[in-house]
């Protein structure tokens, strides 16, 4: 068995194909990503810090026009923050650096709203990152793509918006230290509607990495993607408020939760004198059962107007730290496929296939939407879907998602100078399969069935150009 195929088989088990000199690389780089996946899940318990502009107002989606005057902390403590993240037992610190309203809580070049034309004009992004240090916590940051303020919202995104991102983010990795992770929002969830051809996820990946190698890029996708895989991220992140939960019996990636101690994200003046959630529930519902299950929990706590936080929190972090210790180990992650970060090549491109079942036509299976799929008539015995991607074009990653299991095989092919060739086979054992091999050129791409148990779905055909 060749170099490639030992790779296939170890990461999906699924696939055969030449040997490439680039396949040493991306083992090493997989097993590399692997590791700091690990080291991430082992971190086990965070803070969350959502404190932006939408905390001086009565909405966790601010007004984007809303004046830098209004952020005016008067007792902003940065070291009280981390002292209370200590005193629960926690091991790093996210904090909020743009919201979807836009606003800038550090020394950005990019843009005057910011920090910097508040009241307060300070960078608290540097406090932060100072104060968590202090106290031996880990640093990761939470940005918005999203941001309404600058009109970085659907069907208004160009060049320059694109540019700012990368300088945003060039800043944030260039000039506050170790950066463990950036927690990405607002980017091709069904509310945002910002898709990742829109704001290429693919070149803002590779510059973060190109500037922090060692930072984990995690996008809140759960909404949209499938839980069996890592699309577009490197850590699958599930927000327990907008219904996203982690089955703890059968995940099987590196993962990260995340819930508000109080009822909303940002503070509200009803907090100090509202009861948050219960310190046992926190614990033995959500931390110990998930840091079981290759799952970090990330737990938010909101500053008020004055920069603290409320003493009915702190409190509650303390009670925290008695019933939590992060455990001496968690259980080591199973090998996974790595993530998909490059663009769709067959989304909303030309269907074709075999008779489908009642209404499920083709043209569900690259919808970009997962909840639809391609069904096949129940009375075809070697049913097959292709995608046409019009030209030929290069790619060297196809992955196939089904709506279940169905069981039996599936053969890859691609056409090109006329004529069919194959890519190679295997078993329809998962739901998703994730089928990497040296780079080939064509214009179409075809998957058949046989042998299957219930009669074949594809949710989403998807064709990939990796950069490596």
């Amino acid at each position: 068995m060749n170099r490639l195929s030992v790779i296939l088989v170890v990461f999906a088990g699924l696939f055969l194909c030449p040997e490439t000199g680039f396949s040493q690389q991306q083992n090493l780089a997989e097993k590399s990503l692997v590791s700091l996946q690990q080291q991430f899940v082992d971190l086990g318990f965070g803070m969350f810090i959502h404190y932006n502009i939408p905390t001086y107002g009565p909405d966790d989606w601010a007004d984007p026009d809303a004046s830098p005057a209004i952020f005016n902390p008067k007792k902003l403590n940065t070291d009280q923050w981390a002292e209370a993240a200590k005193s629960a037992n926690m091991t790093y610190g996210c904090l909020t650096t743009k919201h979807h309203s836009g606003f800038a809580i550090w020394d950005t070049k990019t843009t005057d709203y910011n920090v910097m034309n508040s009241p307060y004009k300070k960078d608290i992004v540097a406090e932060y990152a100072s104060s968590f240090r202090k106290q031996g916590l880990k640093v990761t940051l939470y940005y918005s793509i999203l941001d309404t303020h600058h009109k970085i919202r659907p069907g208004q995104i160009t060049p320059a918006h694109i540019a700012m991102i990368k300088k945003q983010l060039t800043e944030l990795l260039t000039n506050y230290g170790e950066i463990s992770a950036l927690i990405i929002d607002g980017w091709d969830a069904p509310w945002s509607r910002i898709s990742y051809d829109d704001v290429p996820f693919e070149e803002i990946y590779n510059l973060v990495k190109s500037i922090q190698p060692a930072c984990l890029v995690m996008d809140l996708n759960a909404a949209k993607y499938p839980s069996e895989a890592l699309f577009y991220t490197d850590i699958k992140s599930y927000e327990q408020g907008a219904g996203q939960h982690i089955s703890k019996e059968s995940n099987r990636l590196p993962a990260l939760s995340c819930l508000p101690i109080n009822q909303y994200w940002f503070w509200k003046s009803s907090f100090p004198t509202t009861p948050v959630k219960k310190a046992d529930d926190l614990v033995n519902k959500n931390l110990i059962p998930f840091n079981k299950s290759y799952c970090n929990f990330i737990l938010n706590v909101a500053p008020n107007r004055d920069g603290l936080i409320d003493d009915n929190v702190i409190t509650t972090l303390k009670e925290i730290g008695k019933l939590y210790k992060k455990p001496a180990s968690t259980p080591t992650l199973p090998a996974n496929d790595g993530p998909i970060i490059s663009s769709n090549l067959a989304k909303g491109r030309p269907a074709n296939a075999s008779w489908a079942n009642d209404m499920m036509i083709m043209d569900f299976a690259n919808d970009d939407n997962f909840k639809t799929s391609w069904e096949s008539n129940p009375s075809v015995k070697e049913p097959w879907l292709e995608v046409d991607l019009v030209k030929e074009t290069g790619f060297n990653n196809v992955v196939i998602t089904s709506s279940k299991v169905h069981g039996g095989r599936y053969q890859l092919d691609y056409f090109a100078n006329n004529k069919w060739y194959p890519l190679g086979e295997g078993i329809n054992e998962n739901r998703i399969k994730v089928i990497r091999f040296d780079r080939v050129n064509g214009q179409k791409v075809r998957v058949k069935f046989t042998n299957f148990k219930e009669a074949p779905t594809v949710a989403e055909f998807g064709i990939y150009n990796e950069r490596r």
